[in-house]
């Protein structure tokens, strides 16, 4: 609830900007099916999962104001998320990792770019 909370709250006008961009890395972050440290290896791939999302939110929580925060919190008790919203995240999220995959791939292998 508190990621939706955040996700919601970061639309807002009264969130200044550099918690919105903190937000948006978090979620995205969390939702994205690729992590920093693979989930396969032993106890360390899922260490990430266990302190970065929830670092980032409670620091996000506490950058967006009190009362922003206590209204999007019964916002989001009360709304669900759109099936619409979770496609279109998906869509973008997949979109920039197959982006960054070719222009990685385009940089490491530029023979087969030509």
């Amino acid at each position: 609830m508190e990621v939706y909370a955040v996700c919601l709250a970061i639309k807002d006008r009264r969130v200044p900007w550099y918690a919105k961009v903190l937000g948006g890395l978090t979620i995205g972050y969390a939702i994205s099916p690729i992590d920093l440290i693979p989930d396969f290896i032993p106890v360390i791939g899922l260490i990430d999962d266990l302190i970065i999302v929830p670092a980032g939110i409670s620091f996000v929580i506490k950058l967006i104001p009190k009362n922003v925060m206590e209204e999007y919190r019964l916002k989001a008790k009360v709304e669900h998320i759109r099936t619409r919203t979770k496609w279109v995240i998906a869509c973008l999220i997949v979109s920039i990792w197959v982006l960054t995959t070719y222009l990685a791939l385009r940089f490491i292998y530029p023979l087969f770019f030509k």
